[in-house]
């Protein structure tokens, strides 16, 4: 079916000319409006304006400098699309049309991607949830705050979709609806034309159904934005057409926090895996972390509520009453807070960053559980960022992919660290987990 269609094969179909991009757009649609009543993944579906894109796409053919050509994209509705409401699910945005492209949506254009559509949010990517379900069990929460990110691309409505992490947006919910959420080093993928939670903490990433997707995705949006003074510069392996294969990784895991804050089943399929890929010929051993990781939570708590509050004081002292208890919250906390510890926080944010290198002296990448269990019952929460917080706070880079399911048929995530611009060797690794899984499990919708 052509809505189940991966990212790399979609492109390499239309590349060939084996597949017209008129018909892989319909199909999302169709799937879209089948399923979308049960799902509410999406805050706007341009069903129009998609099919004119596809229809003008197959009549350009396609080129090397346009590796989506004709491939339908979805795009988290906190980052703007010139000419389609975004919202960043909130009152006080409502009916609000950008003029211009965000960044990141200037290069999927450019890519010769198709915007589908935007998909739901958390308002203002923060703790106010969105009304999306969980592929899995609609009971159940698909995680925040790229929530309908991670639904669309695990429903097969799209192939995969643009999300947004500030403490485990992306992760989470890659881990609680089965599909890979790849979070690159901070400052890799431009955040111009982004509403932020944290301007020191913000990261944008791919939501797809493989490790090779991603990284497809991912070297689209990468790359350095003169306009965003936090874009970083550099030229590197990530660049490459491909991850570098890898045969015998060196892993390691720590007992202390993850493992100890996961339930059983998450604490069963780990082991199971880890002990799968011994076999398979991966080295393990145990990493010990520096002292300042016994504060990491409390201090990017401390980061996140000043920035964001500091970033959104003139909206919230304009139309109050339009900003949902979540977020009316987290800014009149974050207005309150005192300068010194801010200061402070960003002061171990620092030490923290540069004290966890040691940790990967004598490994590749880094493996935890995604989340401490998977999807909680119930919509009012997006669940628990424990496990992602860390990474989003230093910016290092991470892979989440689904490995099992729990005994409630619920998928179960594995979390791969990888060193800061390392993201060729940390996709390398993933990807070979990812064979070595071999999870094929799809939501029964």
């Amino acid at each position: 079916m052509l809505h189940s269609l991966s990212l790399t094969n979609a492109a390499s179909r239309i590349r060939e000319g084996s597949l017209r991009s008129v018909d892989l757009v319909q199909a999302s649609l169709d799937r879209i409006a089948s399923i979308e009543p049960d799902l509410d993944a999406w805050a706007l579906v341009d069903f129009e304006g998609a099919l004119l894109a596809a229809e003008r796409c197959d009549t350009q053919a396609p080129s090397d400098t346009r590796p989506l050509h004709g491939v339908p994209i979805g795009v988290k509705d906190i980052v703007q699309t010139a000419g389609l409401p975004t919202e960043a699910g909130s009152g006080f945005l409502r009916g609000h049309v950008p003029e211009e492209d965000a960044h990141a949506v200037t290069r999927l254009r450019d890519a010769g991607a198709i915007i589908l559509g935007k998909t739901a949010t958390t308002e203002f990517a923060c703790f106010d949830p969105a009304d999306t379900s969980n592929p899995w069990n609609r009971e159940h929460t698909p995680g925040g705050s790229s929530s309908g990110t991670a639904a669309a691309v695990a429903a097969r409505m799209v192939p995969s979709a643009i999300g947004s992490q500030t403490g485990g947006s992306i992760s989470r919910p890659a881990a609680y609806c089965g599909v890979v959420g790849f979070k690159p080093t901070y400052g890799r993928i431009s955040l111009r034309g982004v509403y932020q939670v944290s301007y020191s903490l913000d990261h944008l990433g791919p939501l797809t159904r493989s490790v090779d997707d991603a990284a497809l995705l991912a070297r689209v949006l990468t790359g350095h934005d003169p306009g965003d003074p936090f874009s970083v510069c550099r030229e590197d392996a990530f660049t490459r057409d491909d991850p570098s294969s890898c045969d015998a990784p060196r892993l390691g895991m720590a007992q202390a926090f993850f493992l100890d804050a996961a339930d059983a089943d998450v604490v069963a399929a780990t082991n199971e895996l880890t002990t799968a890929l011994i076999e398979s010929g991966a080295e393990l051993s145990t990493v010990a972390f520096p002292r300042s990781f016994r504060d990491v939570h409390k201090m990017h708590r401390l980061v996140m509520y000043a920035e964001a509050a500091a970033y959104h004081a003139d909206r919230f002292g304009r139309k109050p009453d339009t900003f949902r208890p979540g977020l009316r919250s987290l800014v009149e906390e974050g207005l309150l807070l005192p300068a010194a510890a801010y200061i402070e926080a960003r002061r171990h944010k620092v030490v923290f960053t540069q004290e966890m290198r040691a940790a990967f002296r004598k490994i590749d990448v880094l493996v935890t559980p995604a989340t401490p269990s998977p999807a909680p019952r119930g919509l009012h929460s997006t669940g628990d960022p424990a496990f992602n917080v860390p990474w989003s706070y230093c910016g290092y880079p991470t892979v989440v992919l689904p490995i099992g399911l729990s005994s409630e048929s619920l998928p179960i995530g594995i979390q791969l660290v990888g060193q800061p611009y390392d993201e060729a060797r940390l996709l390398a690794v993933a990807r070979w987990v990812e064979q070595q899984v071999g999870f094929e499990a799809t939501p029964d919708l």
